[in-house]
């Protein structure tokens, strides 16, 4: 038995007694809302719904994983009234109340992506089919969410992203019944690039090393055009496959370059280990075209700059949310997580833990949990109070517009949590572009139509 689904029948047995997750699913059976709309997949019934978990227990992005799992664990409690309710109380939007969605009590199910696209397909299918899920959430690669968001679309399941950073997920692979609060590649490259001409100056020459897959190419496309725009030269750019530990092979040829900064498009347990060996080949303390050799990091998140010690300080990148930000928002998130977790969330939790809100919100907002009214409650939707200052989930793409942060390695922190130092709050008018920017997609990525399944 595989180890996602021996995760999936421990918490369907540890789940409430009446046994309902257990119950067999609606899916391609037509099944009647009593709100009126009819024929939806997995339309709950009786007294509980359930929700699918779908994260990395495995593979190199598994840190971020467990986090998230923490946070959705978190956020189930308190839609069904438990703890202290977290942003709940400070979510600009009313509309849940402590008592389930739409008065049902949340259950749930998990499962492992792997950090693999197959694999994570396989586990969401599972939870669809098998356990009757509504809803399906999780990851943090860009390749599962890409996959993942297709099925669910064929399914006719609402998909809220978790952790994807790549154009692709509201870009050409955009789809009518996905969602991502997440930032993504293009708000990256655009927030990071005038704090790099800033720190560094505008005649730099910059190496890629960047994961062999579609959240690689879109960091290093939108990194590369942001530093481009402002005088940088691009050398080289290399793909790293996303099973790689060992990038010796990869840091010899930067030395033999004549590159003055290196661009880890790395995240999760690949950044670590890469960083680690560019630190030890002695890149950080060279000097090339008479400037001191600098590393940028775009996507950074606490759990690696923990991996990377102390190689992370004074180190760029951007970053979705951090804990140490001190709106009501925040805050509260922080107290909850911290009080049930001993420590503080990082930002695929946070990330995870206001897209289960969002959902269920905007379930209660329709009054149905048929997948095309609640597209239609979160197309458009404005909100405040979840942590990152007013945030719009916009309509042509489902993708949230928010303020960004960059970040770098704190050079004296004080803990093993306070790793990462807030450099600036880039506003959401300098990340903002057209939905049919050429990173995502051009005219020709359409959302397409929501699909209610059964």
């Amino acid at each position: 038995m595989s180890k996602s689904e021996i995760s999936r029948r421990r918490v369907l047995k540890t789940g409430a007694a009446t046994g309902a997750g257990l119950a067999l699913p609606t899916i391609f059976t037509g099944a009647v809302w009593s709100d009126g709309h009819t024929g939806f997949t997995n339309a709950p019934q009786g007294s509980t719904v359930t929700l699918g978990f779908n994260v990395p227990q495995s593979g190199p992005y598994a840190d971020e994983g467990a986090d998230e799992l923490r946070a959705y664990e978190l956020a189930v409690e308190h839609l069904n009234g438990g703890g202290d309710g977290g942003m709940m109380s400070t979510f600009s939007s009313k509309a849940l109340q402590g008592n389930g969605i739409l008065g049902k009590k949340v259950e749930y199910v998990t499962g492992d992506t792997q950090t693999k696209s197959d694999a994570a397909r396989a586990s969401a299918r599972s939870m669809i089919e098998k356990d009757g899920a509504v809803m399906v959430t999780g990851g943090s690669s860009s390749g599962v969410a890409v996959a993942v968001q297709a099925l669910c679309q064929e399914a006719g399941i609402i998909f809220m992203a978790g952790l994807t950073h790549s154009n692709d997920t509201t870009g050409k692979d955009r789809k009518a019944n996905g969602f991502r609060h997440f930032f993504n590649s293009y708000m990256s490259g655009a927030a990071l690039a005038p704090i790099l001409a800033k720190n560094y100056g505008t005649d730099r020459k910059a190496y890629h090393l960047t994961a062999d897959y579609n959240w690689g190419y879109t960091t290093e496309e939108a990194v590369k055009s942001s530093t481009e725009a402002m005088g940088w030269e691009t050398v080289n750019t290399v793909l790293t496959p996303l099973t790689q530990t060992d990038f010796s092979a990869y840091i010899t040829p930067v030395l033999q370059s004549d590159a003055d900064v290196l661009v880890l498009n790395h995240y999760g347990g690949n950044m670590v280990n890469s960083l680690t060996n560019a630190v030890q080949f002695g890149l950080r303390d060279r000097l090339v075209n008479g400037k001191n050799f600098e590393i940028v990091v775009p996507l950074y998140s606490r759990l690696m700059a923990k991996g990377a010690g102390a190689n992370v300080k004074g180190i760029f990148g951007s970053t979705n949310w951090h804990w140490s930000l001190q709106d009501a928002g925040s805050q509260a998130f922080v107290r909850s997580f911290g009080t049930k977790y001993g420590f503080p969330p990082s930002q695929a939790a946070h990330t995870c833990y206001v897209q289960a809100m969002l959902y269920a919100d905007a379930v209660e907002r329709a009054g149905s949990f048929n997948p095309c009214a609640v597209a239609e409650a979160l197309e458009g939707f404005e909100f405040d109070g979840m942590g990152n200052g007013k945030t719009l989930y916009r309509a042509e793409d489902h993708q949230c517009f928010k303020d960004v942060l960059v970040v770098k390695g704190k050079e004296n922190p004080t803990s093993e949590f306070d790793l990462l130092e807030i450099v600036e709050v880039t506003p959401v008018e300098q990340v903002t572009y057209a939905p049919d920017h050429p990173q995502f997609g051009g005219a020709d990525a359409t959302l397409g139509t929501c699909n209610p399944g059964a």
